[in-house]
């Protein structure tokens, strides 16, 4: 008779281990490295969001040599962060990217200038030396100085395009008249280094309207033809945008995640506190609910892209690059 409790305490650990084997593992794929831009992520695993949806999730953050179109491409990953011009462009390459949530609803993208470079206006940028971020990130500047008729190349180009490195040295070294700076990150960079906001002029890409769509969640078309993963993918989308509502609500707690998620050491809870506050603002108040991509949206970014002439991101309309099949899912619930 005393065998009994040990039999069923043995049944009981067994059935505990079956249920942990039972999650079901998914990999995501960050665009860069761990901070307050993917704080929603970080608060879902921390918070037990994405256990609560019997998910096993690795988030991989990313860096300069990291490309996440080429990630999910090889099976690294089963969802990526990318912006909608690189992902547009990488579909039209052949790797069948789709978006299946689109977080950020405004692009915190931004052009940042020294005022002493002479620079009033974008008509100041002509015979100027701007830096420019490559890897997928230059898109929207060539189609916003397409817009503006400059040529960006060639012996005749309007302008000198810097291909800029990830910290803001060319600004304040004066290499550059303008850099490429995101309003939660590079731009608090410089105004930490001592720059005054009185002594740079910034360009908004969201009020020169040429913004386009920035961190997206992204799969593959063959992703989204089981069943059994689009119910995953949409387990994974509830969880995350529960992930960024909360970390929305509790700034500092937020904060506090990303950090301890930092392998690096690299993040200081000042820089991160300053960050997360900018997120908020691209993320919040979307009428239809956290990660809704709007229709609307998407074609403004196309049509952002497909008005290039001299050097196009994208030479046709896109099919197929995006769904709500996985959010409505998701929401359904």
């Amino acid at each position: 008779m005393k065998r009994l409790p040990i039999l069923a305490g043995a049944a009981v650990l067994a059935l505990s281990g079956l249920s942990a084997q039972a999650a079901d593992k998914l990999t995501l794929q960050l665009k860069w490295v761990t901070q307050a831009q993917f704080a929603g992520y970080y608060v879902a695993k921390d918070k037990g969001f994405y256990k609560d949806e019997n998910l096993d999730v690795t988030i991989k953050a990313g860096g300069p040599d990291v490309a996440p179109p080429q990630v999910i491409a090889g099976g690294g990953a089963d969802v990526v962060i990318d912006w909608m011009p690189s992902a547009l462009a990488t579909r039209e390459k052949g790797i069948p990217l789709v978006n299946i949530a689109q977080v950020f609803k405004r692009s915190g993208m931004e052009l940042t200038c020294r005022k002493d470079s002479g620079i009033k206006t974008p008509a100041d940028f002509k015979g100027k030396t701007l830096g420019v971020w490559f890897g997928g990130n230059e898109y929207p500047f060539l189609s916003w100085m397409d817009k503006l008729h400059y040529k960006t190349s060639g012996p005749n180009a309007d302008i000198k395009v810097l291909k800029q490195g990830f910290n803001v040295d060319p600004l304040l070294q004066k290499q550059a008249a303008c850099i490429s700076t995101m309003t939660y990150n590079e731009y608090w960079q410089v105004i930490d280094a001592g720059v005054k906001p009185a002594d740079l002029v910034v360009f908004k890409y969201e009020d020169q309207g040429v913004a386009t769509l920035e961190d997206g969640l992204y799969t593959v078309e063959a992703k989204l033809k089981d069943p059994a993963m689009v119910d995953k993918l949409a387990r994974f989308v509830r969880a995350s945008m529960k992930g960024w509502d909360y970390a929305i609500k509790n700034q500092p707690e937020a904060v506090k995640i990303v950090l301890k998620n930092d392998t690096t050491g690299a993040q200081t809870e000042h820089h991160q506190t300053q960050m997360m506050g900018e997120i908020a603002k691209l993320v919040a108040d979307q009428p239809k609910g956290l990660g809704y991509l709007e229709e609307a949206d998407y074609q403004r970014t196309v049509d952002v892209l497909l008005k290039g002439s001299s050097d196009p991101v994208i030479t046709k309309k896109p099919a197929g690059a995006w769904t709500h099949e996985v959010w409505d899912k998701a929401m359904k619930k």
